[in-house]
């Protein structure tokens, strides 16, 4: 199980003790993302473990829910197969104290399944469930910031971050009210549409780390990630971290079609990960260097 979130006073600002600051704080960020129980809790309890093993800084864990609007085909079908598994908001809390990683994890879900577990009360016992069972924030990319006030207080109140996603499209006001309600890192959405591995990297990535420089938080690039080469790019572009869901995603749905053991996906796993990592690694080892006198 992960450790819990050292409790702090305000969203955008780095909490003591806290892991996911800490996995920004010594170079970039590796954020790899699956859909929890896909195709089975077994199987994937140990995809898990494969991408902390492989250099995982943080890992998003998918909290399947029937309309992810903001997915494509390839994370929507791992959707279908986790939920046809039996994957459901209190299997996934039982995931989490099973997992054995000590890196910090993030659930992305929609606010539906958040606002309605519990007995009525909105999303505080979600979030004190998440909190109690080791989860360090949350992504919930049907949410608008302007309505984000109650889970943010619920955060607040038990040490977990609230992580928005920033388009392409995103116009500076709202972008500033994304900014408000946000702590631990910002996901940038590298390109527009919804996720799934592409070959190239986004025109777009360059400009919307660029319209961010000022904020004092990570920012992650994320949407169609597929290759050390392009986790190099980006981070060499300016990002703190890099998001991959739909590339790890194939392989699960690869090793499942073809009949592979969890071994033997796990084995690919990691070693995509470690490919991804260490591009991300080689990225930030290509910037030009700061003006002396100036930081980065």
């Amino acid at each position: 199980m992960a450790d819990d979130s050292a409790a702090g006073d305000d969203a955008g600002t780095a909490r003591a003790g806290d892991p996911v600051a800490a996995a920004f704080a010594d170079g970039p960020a590796f954020v790899p993302y699956l859909a929890v129980g896909d195709p089975d809790y077994e199987s994937s309890l140990a995809y898990v473990e494969a991408l902390a093993a492989g250099g995982a800084d943080v890992i998003e864990l998918g909290l399947p829910f029937s309309e992810p609007i903001a997915e494509g085909p390839t994370i929507q079908n791992a959707v279908v197969r986790a939920l046809e598994a039996g994957m459901t908001p209190t299997r996934f809390f039982e995931f989490v104290e099973d997992l054995d990683v000590d890196v910090p994890l993030v659930c992305m879900t929609y606010y539906n399944l958040i606002y309605q577990f519990g007995s009525g009360q909105g999303p505080r016992p979600f979030v004190e469930k998440a909190a109690e069972v080791g989860i360090s924030g949350f992504v919930v990319p049907d949410l608008p910031a302007e309505e984000a006030g109650p889970l943010r207080e619920a955060c607040d109140e038990f040490g977990l971050h609230l992580i928005s996603i920033v388009a392409p499209t995103t116009d500076e006001e709202r972008m500033e009210t994304l900014v408000e309600v946000s702590s631990g890192y910002l996901y940038v959405q590298a390109r527009l549409g919804v996720t799934g591995a592409s070959s190239s990297v986004s025109d777009h990535t360059g400009d919307s780390l660029a319209r961010l420089s000022d904020v004092d938080l990570p920012k992650a690039v994320g949407f169609g990630i597929s290759s050390g080469e392009q986790a190099a790019t980006i981070v060499e572009a300016g990002a703190d971290g890099i998001i991959v869901g739909s590339a790890l995603v194939d392989i699960v749905a690869e090793g499942h079609e073809r009949g592979e053991s969890t071994e033997e996906t796990a084995a690919r796993l990691e070693t995509k990960a470690r490919e991804l990592k260490r591009g991300a690694v080689d990225g930030y080892g290509r910037r030009t260097p700061a003006p002396e006198g100036t930081s980065d």
